[in-house]
């Protein structure tokens, strides 16, 4: 996360359906989850478990055992 400085103000997003419509956008451009959490914050002053309600972590697949014959 960045560090805070007082002379750059970020607007801030506290409603969720201002929130969505940015995600949205930053999801166009952002090539991963990822990059759309460091646009978000670099652009954005946010709460940030509102934005985790909005984007959910990405649970991976699961391996399954092959087999027994």
């Amino acid at each position: 996360m960045l560090n805070a400085d007082p002379l750059f103000t970020r607007p801030t997003l506290t409603s969720p359906s201002l929130l969505s419509r940015a995600l949205d956008g930053l999801r166009r451009k952002a090539g991963s989850q990822a990059e759309v959490w460091q646009l978000l914050t670099q652009n954005y002053t946010v709460d940030l478990d509102a934005v985790a309600i909005l984007m959910p972590s990405e649970d991976p697949e699961p391996t399954w055992l092959a087999t027994r014959d």
